[in-house]
């Protein structure tokens, strides 16, 4: 019968789908992906190793960056907290050039092997300067080419870091199957464990690298990084075979500048009271989006205008989901805003948090002594924990409890972290103004509470911003996304340097007084700091909360079709 035909006809379409990946990627040979040879686990298992090395090597150089500036370099207090962030800046926004690179024409895969070469490049440049007699500083002394080449180095590890970190990220959420329920669920695990991984290369990367720079020596500490990069170089190329790739398709931005040209080309035309009359296309193996009420002037874009061929160029005549597309660009702007003051907190793990443990009691028994940057190794078990204990215990339970896919959504996930990074900015400044009215050397230990909460807040907020910029830019943008993530942080440390610097201004007025801060932590008031931190954050919340309930979530249509008024939308990501 026509029926039982109708069902084998199902049968045979749904096992093709389990058998081939449908979703615009390739294999190595540039064939549709099979999906039980590619993809999923056994490719994003290489992808997440390579990310737990590449920590490894940056965090062994930022958290002991302040102690290299002002011990080694012999830089104020406020001077190597103000480079450390240039440096933190640097390195964080750098992702937007590396994933517009990786979208636009390298592709993923090849970013990430090119700028795991420039990575150790200025691995090897550090080295140089750390080992090589007549270049390392000795004496009370630092040649001023030391200096230099010093600082090449690490902004040559800035440059590799902004290919590898947004091309990596997102080549390892190209690996599921956004239309393959099974992999979709993976697919959000693998953001809570791809920062488990993250943060064991963190925990490794303040504690075995820090006591080898301790003890042996800044160069010795720097080779094993060069050494642990190239094997990371070595494991990645190892999995070629497994990889799902996507072909480049030209730059992703030019689409949403059409869109806008086309609108404001259509402003005075007025819009269709059915929105099935919009211009829409059969994407192929694209995901078309559904249409949203907000931004409706962009919708302009899409009018299909009847007296003539030269009135459907591409600047003229946008598809309904390259609009949609424009308008979650857009909507984005002031979630990346009211998520800048966090990054601003996020800095001050790394610098002042860091700083303070400097100069408390770090003794750990009668034969050893905690090195400074190694406390940040707190905050780093503190989110491994947190990741862990979300992905396993807490997400399945508000699923049960909330019947959604997702169980909290992941804008919701961010303000949890970002309400937590404003209570740990006050316990700080709680202890250290203990710190400062403390006759006796406090324990380190006292540092526990606040690198902790920061931790748990990482654990909630970092993660939702990798899931929110990944998920909801278009898909054609998705390293680009990873950049936009990443540029919170960086903005976050270049904007704390303002704020430093600022504050400084302001409390030493203009430097005929001391301010808050002075060449050492005794003559500093970092607890201000802190509090003004704190007040900045607890202010920015509010304005997070309004931004947060008016965002509307990509939505995909479920069946490809081309008239708009025919389809049935999916939720893509759980409000």
């Amino acid at each position: 019968t026509k029926h039982h035909q109708h069902l084998g006809l199902s049968f045979r379409h749904g096992a093709e789908e389990e058998r081939w990946v449908d979703d615009s990627s390739v294999d190595h040979r540039g064939r549709p992906p099979l999906r039980a040879a590619t993809g999923s686990w056994k490719a994003a298992m290489f992808i997440i190793l390579i990310e737990f090395s590449e920590r490894l090597s940056y965090f062994g150089i930022a958290t002991s960056l302040m102690i290299y500036l002002t011990k080694v370099l012999h830089q104020d207090m406020k001077v190597a907290a103000e480079n450390s962030n240039y440096w933190m800046s640097v390195t964080t926004l750098m992702p937007l050039l590396g994933g517009f690179l990786a979208d636009a024409y390298l592709g993923r895969f090849r970013t990430v092997l090119f700028s795991t070469v420039v990575y150790l490049l200025g691995l090897v440049v550090l080295a140089v300067a750390q080992l090589t007699p007549g270049l390392r500083p000795g004496g009370g002394s630092v040649p001023r080419i030391h200096e230099t080449l010093f600082f090449v180095g690490i902004y040559l590890v800035s440059v590799g870091t902004g290919g590898h970190k947004p091309a990596l990220e997102s080549f390892g959420g190209d690996q599921f199957d956004d239309g393959h329920a099974g992999e979709r669920l993976q697919k959000m695990s693998y953001f809570n464990w791809w920062n488990c991984a993250l943060c064991s290369g963190v925990l490794l990367g303040v504690t075995v690298v820090v006591y080898v720079q301790e003890r042996v020596g800044w160069g010795a500490a720097t080779v094993l990084l060069a050494a642990v990069m190239g094997c990371s170089l070595v494991v990645y190329l190892a999995g070629w075979r497994t990889y799902r790739y996507r072909v480049p398709q030209g730059s992703p931005l030019t689409p949403l500048l059409r869109v806008v040209v086309a609108a404001v080309r259509k402003r005075r035309l007025r819009l269709p009271a059915d929105v099935g009359d919009l211009h829409e296309e059969d994407g192929g193996k694209k995901r078309l989006l559904c249409h949203t009420e907000q931004l409706r002037c962009l919708d302009k874009a899409a009018i299909v205008e009847h007296d003539g061929e030269g009135r459907r160029g591409a600047w003229r005549l946008a598809t309904l989901t390259q609009v949609e597309e424009t308008k979650l660009v857009v909507s984005m702007v002031p979630i990346w805003v009211a998520t800048l003051p966090f990054g601003i907190t996020t800095a001050q793990v790394s610098t002042f948090f860091v700083k303070q443990g400097s100069v408390m009691d770090r003794r750990m028994g009668p034969h050893f002594v905690l090195p400074p940057a190694s406390i940040f190794a707190l905050a780093a078990v503190a989110m491994i924990a947190t990741v862990a204990l979300y992905d396993k215990v807490l997400e399945p339970c508000l699923r049960r409890v909330t019947g959604t896919e997702r169980g909290l959504s992941v804008l919701r996930r961010i303000g949890v972290g970002m309400a937590l990074a404003v209570v740990a900015m006050a316990v700080a400044a709680v202890v250290e103004r203990r710190r400062l009215h403390s006759t006796a050397t406090m324990s380190v230990f006292w540092l526990v509470p606040q690198f902790a909460l920061m931790g748990v807040a990482d654990g909630f907020a970092l993660v939702g911003l990798q899931e929110y910029f990944y998920d909801q830019v278009p898909d054609s943008m998705r390293s680009l996304g990873i950049g936009l993530y990443l540029s919170v942080i960086g903005a976050g440390s270049f904007l704390s340097g303002l704020v430093i610097a600022a504050a400084d201004h302001v409390s030493s007025h203009g430097g005929r007084r001391a301010g808050w801060f002075g060449k050492d932590l005794s003559r500093s008031r970092l607890d201000l700091f802190y509090w003004l931190l704190a007040a900045i954050s607890a202010v920015n919340l509010g304005f997070y909360v309004l931004v947060a309930a008016r965002y509307s979530y990509k939505q995909t249509v479920k069946a490809k079709r081309v008239s708009a008024s025919d389809v049935e939308c999916a939720t893509a990501v759980a409000a």
